[in-house]
């Protein structure tokens, strides 16, 4: 999976963030409340985000409403399945990132580890 570029980033984090439908149009009111981009852009991308299956799309009188297909926490999961994709030795590179995470992140795993372990006996 390849990450996603600046301006996807920037769309798809307040979609994941306001978790409901949006216009393109709230899409930048909100960035241009930071920086300024133009209408034409946003959509552009938009549309390219719907066109690689991120976002759904439904009609609301004349404009779209988007929604992401996707979780941000899938999101994050695909990227890290990449990472260690990239490496020969998957438990070596599984070594190297749990080194680096901190006490509470490594909890959380080993909670994901047996939250996993328990639906594989149900």
């Amino acid at each position: 999976m390849r990450r996603l570029g600046e301006l996807e980033a920037e769309i798809m984090d307040r979609l994941w963030t306001w978790n409901r439908p949006a216009t393109v149009r709230e899409v930048v009111d909100d960035i241009n409340r930071h920086r300024p981009v133009a209408y034409s852009t946003v959509m552009t991308v938009t549309n390219i985000l719907h066109g690689k299956g991120w976002l759904v799309r439904s009609k609301q009188g004349r404009a779209w409403l988007y929604t992401p297909v996707r979780s941000r926490e899938a999101y994050a999961a695909a990227l890290m399945e990449d990472g260690l994709g990239t490496s020969k030795d998957r438990p070596a590179a599984l070594i190297h990132f749990v080194e680096n995470m901190s006490e509470d992140e490594v909890d959380a795993l080993r909670k994901a580890l047996r939250t996993v372990e328990r639906q594989g006996e149900a």
